[in-house]
């Protein structure tokens, strides 16, 4: 299968007079034309930053990404100039932002909003873009009469499908969407849900899902990264994230979530706080919050392991062979 999008040990951190946050640590994963991947993680673990970073909308100063590698279609994002991120943003690449209430302008009508990324990546004049926008608005479920309303007439869930048919204005071959059901209510957010679905198989769009509902994942991902601290701590189909999870911090997700099948009278949540960016734990950035934490995990990083096809951790109880099965436990 082709590669689309791959992201090799990237690295950025956000530099100031207080010190160095590092934001996202040799993060790597993949994704296949077509296929959607899930990021999911507690807030301030970086998902959003890794969004920017592949969108290469990260604020200079302080931002700044270190290093690594983000092979699109065979080229290398970080070695292209401005006036060629420029082509590819909106056009090639597209992102839904968390809050539809600042991605839009108030002053300029949503038909105009969506109108502008046409004009700026296809040849058409002002009255063909407004054309396509209107089609635009009809495909998110909207009527085209309303391209003439302005962003404060519309509700929450409808903002957000104003900012979605903007990403989708291009037909673009990867969307990334950071948490774009977050701010909506449970009914809207089912079919904001059903929507992008609905889109990625009628325009074959690759997906970036940031979200920290596993529901979400369930639902629309085929592969997912569990993020903690920067880092990916597990990457697997979606199949053996839900039958077979394997990090400490990954199980610790799936326990705080409530199982309508038992009888449980209180929640089991990840003890203690992610850590603080500008000054993280040694070694294994889980450990002082890990059940199953051993004295090596103080002391060095562990590294990616693949223990089963396609399932990579990055955890010491998967390094030595004799320790796979106390992590199952």
């Amino acid at each position: 299968m082709s590669m689309l999008l791959e992201v090799k040990d990237l690295n950025i951190h956000y530099i100031s007079h207080e010190g160095t946050v590092k934001a996202v640590n040799d993060m790597t994963f993949e994704i296949a034309k077509g296929e959607t991947l899930g990021i999911v993680g507690e807030t301030g673990a970086g998902k959003t930053t890794t969004a920017l970073g592949i969108m290469q909308l990260i604020q200079t100063p302080p931002g700044k990404i270190v290093s690594g590698e983000i092979i699109y279609d065979g080229e290398d994002l970080l070695k292209k100039s401005q006036s060629e991120l420029r082509k590819i943003r909106g056009n090639k690449i597209s992102m839904i932002f968390q809050d539809p209430m600042t991605s839009l302008n108030p002053v300029l009508t949503v038909g105009e909003q969506i109108a502008e990324v046409i004009k700026l990546h296809q040849n058409v004049n002002n009255a063909q873009a407004m054309v396509k926008a209107e089609e635009m608005l009809e495909t998110v479920g909207i009527p085209g009469a309303r391209s003439k309303d302005f962003p404060h007439q519309f509700s929450g869930g409808m903002k957000q499908r104003v900012v979605i048919a903007i990403a989708l204005a291009c037909n673009p071959e990867l969307l990334i969407a950071d948490e774009p059901t977050t701010a909506l209510d449970v009914t809207i957010q089912a079919q904001v849900i059903t929507l992008m679905n609905r889109l990625k198989k009628e325009f074959n769009t690759s997906m970036i899902m940031i979200t920290h509902d596993l529901g979400i994942v369930a639902e629309v991902c085929d592969k997912v990264a569990i993020m903690y601290a920067g880092n990916v701590v597990e990457y697997t189909n979606k199949y053996n994230l839900f039958t077979s999870p394997k990090h400490p911090y990954t199980v610790g997700l799936f326990n705080s979530i409530p199982n309508i099948e038992e009888d449980e009278t209180r929640l089991k949540p990840i003890k203690g706080l992610m850590p603080d960016p500008t000054n993280l734990p040694s070694g294994c950035a889980f450990h002082p919050r890990c059940p199953k934490a051993m004295p090596i995990c103080s002391k060095q990083i562990p590294q990616r392991t693949e223990v089963s096809e396609g399932h990579f951790v990055n955890c010491f109880l998967y390094e030595n062979v004799d320790n796979k099965d106390q992590a199952g436990e």
